[in-house]
């Protein structure tokens, strides 16, 4: 079960993240999305999403291998 939890817990950045992509690259080919007024807009929005998406997931492996004490000592906390 914790398992199953812990997939759900990184498939909603996940798919954050492939959302983020698909919007810059529509961004890239001239693709309008509409409720999105500008393709400057757009292409922000897509990579706001993608950091953040990134970011969690790479924060959460980070802490995952910390607890298991995966990591080079440069990433250890002190």
């Amino acid at each position: 079960m914790a398992r199953f939890a812990a997939f759900l817990v990184m498939l909603i950045p996940g798919l954050m993240a492939a959302g983020g992509i698909k919007l810059m690259r529509d961004t890239l080919f001239g693709i309008l999305i509409s409720p999105i007024p500008f393709l400057w807009l757009q292409f922000v929005l897509g990579v706001v999403f993608f950091v953040i998406g990134f970011g969690f997931f790479a924060g959460f492996l980070l802490h995952r291998d910390r607890k298991k004490g995966k990591v080079a000592p440069r990433f250890s906390k002190k």
